[in-house]
Formats: structure tokens, C-alpha cells, sequence
């Protein structure tokens, strides 16, 4: 028994050379965790140290209101829209244009199979060149005539040789002198066929007539085109539509019974039924002179002040029609308008960060009513604040940041 329990014992003793080898691995466990701990501890730092970028805007008093004297709705037109359209009947073996795609004036939009007019091209060099030779020729024999003629002359003066002789070198030379003249002609209408050969040659290649877009392709690679209506449903009249992006404007139908409080110039402002809360400035460009018996309506076209890429052709839009004068203002100090996204909620309470000399300063405002995707700001802000719209992780009053570019 007392042997036994002996043994059992020394069985419970851990080797030493398991000792010493579980020192190091230990260690090892520990190392790695605390240089894991050290990147941690890095990157957190390398991100705090970071310079927040911020966008802003600055703060702009409320703009006074102007009379509104007449609403209307229309769409959004371009003044140059093109359907392009080739200049002969062809094939289309190159397909370029595409919805979308930005094109200069004179980029080519399409090619169509040129075979015919190459061969047609290539057969009116072929008779310039041959006509050509046909003219040198004639000019070695009048050459040959001229002497000819000199001789008879001397032979005759002499005596030698008779008048008839000579009547014939002079015919001979002055016939030669005419084919060449014919040669030369028929030498210029050659030239001639080569450029109307060349000019069907590049009818075969579509180009566009000015900078736009293209909104519309009418045409793919192995259709039938042609400039007048042909061959049924199987021939496209049109290539692609191209539309001059600059040449946006408003047309709008205004009741002729209210058509002389329109006058050209008078301001006006404009909301896309796509952007509800974007007032677009613009002004009347013409008052088309002409009515609509049918709707009794005038035509009445209206410039944007300045474009923008959301505007797109055909949009709808609803536009109101400004006095000149401004409405009287009210009493009391202008309140100013700030972007809505600059205004934050802390704890029930409205604040902004200011941006000043690459710093932001919290600062506690007051707020009003909305004005479109503006907010009336009644108290805190002085007009031409700037304010962070964009950019607030990681802001506090006081830290530094940057602009973005």
C-alpha cells in the first residue's frame, strides 16, 4: 500500500525539462500581445492626430421678396436639339454614338459602307490619270509639229517646198494644239468627278454639327439609313439625336388673357418638379408673337440664369413670374439663412461650428423657419459666418481643420 502511494507520487512531478520549456513560449504569448496593443494604441493615436476636413458655407441674409405677378408650368427645352441624319442611303458598319456620350462638333457619330463610293473614287482617278497621259502625249507630237512646221517654212521660202506642204505642217500643229486644249478640259472634269467621288466617299461618315450630348441613338450597326423615308420599316431616317446642353431653356404656355404681365427680361424663378425645394433664377429671354387659337395660350421662352448638370431636357417645371420691384421690407433687422444641414441638435439644443482662420468654434443659435433647403437662423450668426456643412466626426470647439478641396 505505503509502496504504492510512493509511486503515485513521483508520477505527479513535473518533468523539468517541461519546466524550462514552457518559459519561453509564455513569454512569447505575452510579447505578442503587447506589441498588438502597441499598433492598437498607434493607430488610435495617427487617427486623433489626423486634421478633420470640413466643407462650408457661408451665412446670407434673407433675400427680400419680389411681387409675384403670374405662375405657369412648362418644361425644360433646348434651343439646338438635331436628330442627325446621313446625307445618302447606306449601311451602317460603325455604330459610335451612344446615349450619354459627350461629343465635340465634327466628331464622327457614324460610318456607313463605303465601298461603292471607294470604287467610284478610285475609277475617276483612274481616268484623270489616264487622260493625263494622253495629254502629255499630245504635247511630244505638237512639239515634233512645231519643228516640223519651222522646216516647211525655211523649205519654202526657198523655194523647195510647195505651199500646200506647209498648209498641211500648219494644220497639223494647230490640230494638235486643239486635242490638247480638249485633253486638258476633259483633264479638269476629271478632276472634277474625283471631288464629287470624294464627297460621296465622305458622306459615308456622319459627324455631329455642334458640342452636345447625345440622347438618343436611332441606329445600330447593320441597319438601313437614308435622309428621306424609304423601304418601309426596314430604313432609319435618323442616326442619333444630339442636344446643346448650353442652349437649356424654359417654355412655358401663358393664358393669353394674362400675356402683358410678361415682358422680356423680367425676372423669374424656376423649380424642377424633380428638385421640389431648388428655386433655379432666371429671367424671360423672348414672348413668342404668335397664339395658340386652340389653347389660347402664348409661347413664352425663359433663360436660366446660370446651368446646372441636374437640369435635363423635358423635365417639367414651375415657374413664377416676378415683379421688378422688391416688396417693402419688413421691420426689424434682416434674419439670416444658413443650409439646413448646418444646423446640429445637442441635447434639445441647436448649435453650429464656425469656421475661422482653421479652426471651428461651437456656437449656440437660435433658430426660425425654413426657407426652401435653407434655415432662418434668429439669433448667434453675423452675416458672412462660415459654417461647417459637411465633415463634424470628430469635431469639438476649437480643434483645427481643413478645407476641402
Amino acid at each position: 500500500m505505503g509502496a504504492r502511494t510512493g509511486q503515485d507520487l513521483s508520477a505527479l512531478r513535473i518533468d523539468e525539462g517541461a519546466r524550462k520549456a514552457g518559459g519561453p513560449k509564455w513569454f512569447r504569448w505575452f510579447a505578442a500581445a503587447v506589441g498588438a496593443l502597441l499598433l492598437v494604441s498607434g493607430a488610435v493615436f495617427a487617427f486623433k492626430g489626423e486634421t478633420p476636413a470640413v466643407e462650408v458655407a457661408p451665412a446670407h441674409a434673407e433675400v427680400e421678396a419680389r411681387e409675384v405677378l403670374l405662375n405657369a408650368s412648362g418644361y425644360v427645352t433646348p434651343r439646338r436639339r438635331a436628330t442627325i441624319a446621313a446625307k445618302i442611303t447606306g449601311r451602317v458598319t460603325q455604330m459610335i454614338a451612344d446615349e450619354g456620350l459627350h461629343v465635340r462638333e465634327g466628331e464622327v457619330l457614324a460610318v456607313l459602307d463605303d465601298s461603292d463610293a471607294r470604287v467610284r473614287l478610285n475609277s475617276a482617278k483612274a481616268d484623270r490619270d489616264a487622260t493625263s497621259a494622253a495629254l502629255k502625249d499630245l504635247q511630244v507630237q505638237l512639239e515634233n509639229a512645231d519643228r516640223e512646221l519651222r522646216r516647211t517654212q525655211a523649205l519654202e521660202k526657198q523655194g523647195v517646198s510647195s505651199t500646200q506642204a506647209l498648209d498641211l505642217a500648219r494644220t497639223a500643229a494647230d490640230s494638235l494644239r486643239a486635242k490638247i486644249s480638249l485633253t486638258d478640259e476633259q483633264t479638269q472634269a476629271a478632276e472634277e468627278r474625283i471631288r464629287v467621288a470624294q464627297q460621296d466617299l465622305d458622306n459615308c461618315t456622319v459627324r455631329s454639327p455642334f458640342t452636345g450630348i447625345v440622347v438618343s441613338k436611332d441606329a445600330q450597326v447593320g441597319e438601313m439609313v437614308s435622309p428621306i423615308s424609304a423601304g418601309g420599316g426596314f430604313t432609319r431616317t435618323g442616326i442619333a439625336t444630339v442636344v446643346d446642353m448650353q442652349s437649356l431653356e424654359i417654355e412655358v404656355d401663358v393664358n393669353e388673357s394674362y400675356i402683358a404681365r410678361v415682358t422680356a427680361g423680367m425676372p423669374v424663378t424656376a423649380i424642377l418638379d424633380a428638385y421640389p425645394d431648388w428655386k433655379i433664377p432666371a429671367k424671360v429671354r423672348t414672348v413668342i408673337p404668335t397664339a395658340d387659337r386652340q389653347k389660347a395660350t402664348v409661347k413664352v421662352r425663359i433663360s436660366f440664369d446660370r446651368l446646372d448638370p441636374r437640369i435635363l431636357p423635358d423635365m417639367g417645371v414651375k415657374v413664377t413670374f416676378l415683379g421688378d420691384e422688391p416688396k417693402a421690407a419688413q421691420a426689424g433687422a434682416p434674419r439670416l439663412l444658413v443650409p439646413q444641414g448646418a444646423v446640429r441638435n445637442e441635447n434639445g439644443n441647436s448649435i453650429v461650428y464656425v469656421y475661422h482662420d482653421g479652426r471651428v468654434e461651437r456656437r449656440a443659435v437660435r433658430v426660425g423657419g425654413t426657407r426652401s433647403s435653407d434655415q432662418e437662423i434668429v439669433a448667434g450668426l453675423s452675416g458672412g459666418d462660415q459654417v461647417v456643412i459637411n465633415g463634424f466626426d470628430g469635431l469639438s470647439d476649437g480643434a483645427r481643420v481643413k478645407l476641402k478641396r
